[in-house]
Formats: C-alpha cells, sequence, structure tokens
C-alpha cells in the first residue's frame, strides 16, 4: 500500500500555475498547469488578479489529484510553493483582495525605498535584520503602498481587518476555508519584515514599513501542519504539510542540505541560493542572505543571487518580438552561430537584480549591424542569462564562498546549447536533474517529511538522480568582459535619463 501513496505539490509561478503528483520514489504521476494573465498598468508595474490565482491554483491542484486518483494512487499530503514577494491584501472575514496581486517584479515603489535608504542607518538595519536589502522587489513596500494607496485600505488595516500574505499563504486561506493565516519562514524571510536571525516578525521593521502587525501571518516551519482542505476542495479532507517559497523549494528538491552546495534555477527569473548552514552569512557584495530551510524549528540560511529577467526574456522574443513561435526553438537558433557576432543583451526589462540592485535600468541591445539577424538576437538572450549567473557567483566568492559544482533547474535547462554554455562561462561542472521541475519537488519532499512518508533528510536524498554533468570547455572571459561593459552602459543611460527627468 505504501507504494501506492502519493504528494500533491502546488506549484504557483508568476506566469503559470501547476499541480504536479509525486510517487514517493519522485516519479511523476500526474500534472496540469494553466497560464494566467499578466497586468501592466504603467511602465514598471506588474500585477495578477487574485481571482486568476485562485482558479487557476485550484483548477490545476483538482485535475492533477483525479488523474492521480484515478491511476489507484492515494494523495496523503499536499505541498506547496510559490513565487515569492508578490503581495496580497485581503479582507479577513470574506477573502475579498482589497487589490489586485503585487508582483516580485514591480517597481512602483523605488522613489519610496530611495527614500528610506536616504534615512541615517535605514538599510544598514534592514539588511542586518532582514538579510535583504531596501529595493522594491520585496513585500514590504508593496504592501506600505497598497494601504496608502487603495481607499479606506489603511484606516481597515489599522483596525485589524486586513490581512497581508505571499501567495502560499493567500492559497493556504481559500484552501483551508479561511480558517488558516499562516506562512512558512521561507517566504516570511522575503518580506523586509522577517527578523532571520530571531525568526520572529521585527517590530522595528513592522514599524519602518507602517505594516500594523494584525496583518501578518504565523510563521511555521517548512514541514509543519498547516491545515487541511476544505469541504469541495478535494473529494476529502488532506491535509498541507510542507511550504517553501519558490527558489528555496527547488534547492531543497536538488538535495542542497549541505554546507556549501548550491543550485540555480532558470524560469521567468534565476535564482541561485547557496547554503552557508547553520549561521548567516551576510554579504559585503550585495547578495541576499535568507533562510533555505526551517526544520524541527531550526534554521538552515543562505545566499542567494536574484536575476529578474531569464525565462521572461525568451518570453518576449516569442510573444513580443515574436521571432521565435516556441523557446524550443531557440536552442537551435543559438547553435547556427560560431559566435554572437558581437551582439549583447542586457534583459533590464524590469530593473536589473543581483550584485546590481538598479531598480531604473530598462533593456538594451548592443553591437548590432545590418547583418544582425534573429539568431543573434537569440543567442544574446541566452548568452545573458549566463553572464548574469557569472556576476552572482564572482559576488558569492567575493564572499568567501567556493561551490565545487552548479546543480541547475527550471524549464529553460532543457536547452543543452543554453547548458553548456553556462559551464563554459562559470567554468564549474553544472549538473542537470532527470526531473528537472525540483521546485514542485522540494514541496512535495517536505511535506512527505512531514507526513513522516519518509524518515529522514539522507532518506530524501536517494531521489535526485543525474541527468547530465555538463564540464566546462572554451573560457567565455572576453565575452563576459564585454557583457560587464554593455551592462555599465545600461546602467549609465538610465543614470542619464533619471537627471533629464530631474
Amino acid at each position: 500500500m505504501l507504494k501506492k501513496c502519493c504528494i500533491l505539490a502546488m506549484d504557483q509561478g508568476t506566469t503559470s500555475s501547476r499541480a504536479m503528483v509525486f510517487g514517493l520514489d519522485g516519479s511523476v504521476i500526474a500534472v496540469a498547469q494553466q497560464e494566467f494573465r499578466q497586468i501592466y498598468p504603467h511602465d514598471g508595474w506588474v500585477e495578477h488578479d487574485p481571482a486568476d490565482i485562485w482558479k487557476t491554483s485550484l483548477a490545476t491542484a483538482q485535475q492533477a489529484f483525479q488523474e492521480a486518483e484515478g491511476k489507484g494512487f492515494s494523495v496523503e499530503a499536499i505541498g506547496i510553493t510559490n513565487q515569492r514577494e508578490t503581495t496580497l491584501v485581503w479582507d479577513k472575514k470574506t477573502g475579498e483582495p482589497v487589490y489586485n496581486a503585487i508582483v516580485w517584479q514591480d517597481r512602483r515603489t523605488a522613489a519610496e525605498c530611495r527614500r528610506l535608504k536616504s534615512d541615517a542607518g535605514a538599510e544598514e538595519s534592514v539588511q542586518q535584520k532582514s538579510g535583504l536589502l531596501l529595493d522594491p522587489y520585496f513585500s514590504a513596500s508593496k504592501i506600505t503602498w497598497i494601504l496608502d494607496n487603495v481607499e479606506g485600505a489603511r484606516v481597515r488595516a489599522d483596525n485589524g481587518e486586513l490581512a497581508f500574505g505571499t501567495v502560499d499563504s493567500f492559497l493556504i486561506w481559500h484552501l483551508t476555508g479561511g480558517t488558516q493565516h499562516v506562512t512558512d519562514a521561507t517566504n516570511a524571510s522575503r518580506t523586509n519584515l522577517f527578523n532571520i536571525t530571531t525568526q520572529c516578525w521585527d517590530q522595528e521593521l513592522l514599524s519602518l514599513f507602517k505594516v500594523p502587525a494584525s496583518m501578518v501571518p504565523e510563521v511555521l516551519d517548512c514541514a509543519a501542519q498547516y491545515g487541511v482542505t476544505a469541504e469541495g476542495i478535494l473529494n476529502r479532507e488532506i491535509p498541507i504539510m510542507g511550504v517553501a517559497g519558490d527558489q528555496q523549494a527547488a534547492a531543497f528538491g536538488q538535495c542542497c542540505f549541505d554546507k556549501g552546495t548550491i543550485k540555480s534555477t532558470y524560469g521567468t527569473g534565476c535564482f541561485a541560493i547557496l547554503n552557508t548552514g547553520s549561521e548567516p552569512l551576510f554579504s559585503k557584495n550585495r547578495l541576499l542572505t535568507t533562510t533555505a530551510f526551517r526544520l524541527g524549528g531550526k534554521p538552515t540560511y543562505a545566499l542567494e543571487g536574484s536575476i529578474f529577467i531569464a525565462g521572461a526574456a525568451v518570453q518576449w522574443l516569442r510573444d513580443g518580438l515574436k521571432i521565435v513561435q516556441s523557446a524550443a526553438e531557440t536552442e537551435d537558433l543559438a547553435a547556427s552561430l560560431k559566435s554572437n557576432n558581437g551582439v549583447y543583451m542586457v534583459p533590464a526589462f524590469t530593473g536589473l537584480g543581483a550584485p546590481y540592485w538598479d531598480p531604473e535600468a530598462r533593456a538594451s541591445l548592443f553591437g548590432m549591424t545590418r547583418a544582425t539577424g534573429k539568431a543573434e538576437i537569440v543567442r544574446a538572450t541566452l548568452e545573458s542569462i549566463c553572464f548574469q549567473t557569472a556576476d552572482l557567483l564572482e559576488a558569492m566568492a567575493a564572499d568567501g564562498t567556493h561551490p565545487a559544482d552548479l546543480r541547475v533547474d527550471g524549464g529553460m535547462v532543457g536547452n543543452d546549447w543554453l547548458v553548456q554554455f553556462l559551464a563554459d562561462v562559470l567554468q564549474l561542472p553544472v549538473s542537470r536533474p532527470v526531473i528537472m521541475e525540483t521546485t514542485a519537488l522540494g514541496a512535495a519532499m517536505l511535506a512527505g517529511l512531514s507526513a513522516g512518508l519518509y524518515g529522514s533528510l539522507s532518506e530524501v536524498a536517494k531521489i535526485w538522480q543525474q541527468d547530465r554533468l555538463f564540464k566546462p570547455a572554451a573560457s567565455k572571459a572576453k565575452e563576459l568582459t564585454r557583457w560587464r561593459h554593455a551592462v555599465e552602459a545600461t546602467r549609465a543611460f538610465a543614470r542619464d535619463g533619471m537627471s533629464d527627468e530631474g
């Protein structure tokens, strides 16, 4: 009977909601996925309709659940993973959101973050407590914006009527019929409001961002009892037993349990997480210190480099420029060229993340001639993702960490050309797992641990299997240098634009 037990992972992402059902050996039993609408009200603003998030999450969970159970499997637990930092505020009684979800990519609070930085010691205090920088990327300034710009929201929040949550918290609230307002330690650590050392909401940070303490959810371990599904969600009550933000879930799914192990996920954005052990390592090179996972009340920490645009740039090639019909075409187009022919792309569509943290930068293409065609633009786009990863690992090295290899995952790493170029740029072995969608797998692993389906981390680690190891070949040092020149030119252009506006 035990081999027929399985785990439902709900993976709520930036552009789609997915549900996957895993057997205890990591095998995929069922998959369902739905894309949903992206909303861009103004330059630099990105929103989602909360109804779309819930509707697609519920529909895919129900579809995957029914398929798995129809095959004779029994879903014993639910794990949840989610796009992080995306911010929702809703009425505690009705569950009705007061505004659209403000997405992690959104830059509308850049001016407010600059104002807070100008206050003596504000950014230093935020970094020492939360491990994060003062940037629009994180949840806190988004909450402030909602409370200050939605009519009546500030008064309702002060009266204790409103709840804040990242996407995991919003889903759990709905899955449990509004009975649970909770989150996990990894999502809490992405808000600018959570003290990662004490593992508690920080009153000084709440005051800095003017967020009432009554709004925030209870913080639980990543493997914990989060409640059970309400009537009408699935055909019976299923316990929610594991939660982690998408990048931490991917690190868990990659079995980065030991200090010094590192993974990089290539989805909408790109995120590298390096396990630093039981003590937080605060970066001197503008990387983030975050909670990798928390089990049994004990946090394991990580250094993280966050790149805002990875797969989203390929999506732009497909849907914006329409020079490819599918992402799969990009591999052959990039491989068709012997070099990039001097064309470089800086994909700063929503600013630059680590280690630059420049919210004003915008995307640029350099080195084009009349001979430049779609192959050059596609290749420059793929190369930019690898160059950005090199920037992250160089910053990690400056902080005293030197990983021996890199584990990769996410939809983009099915592209062999991209992964080989990444190994060449980094001059590191790059390992791709059999299951590349490790975000959902990590959520399932956490739920399985909590539900007692796995006895230990060492038992969980046996699930991971390598598909292919990409060994570094020719160095790309010259190309990396030219890329960095392009980044600086892009940032200078943005600074000049800000001066003109002033």
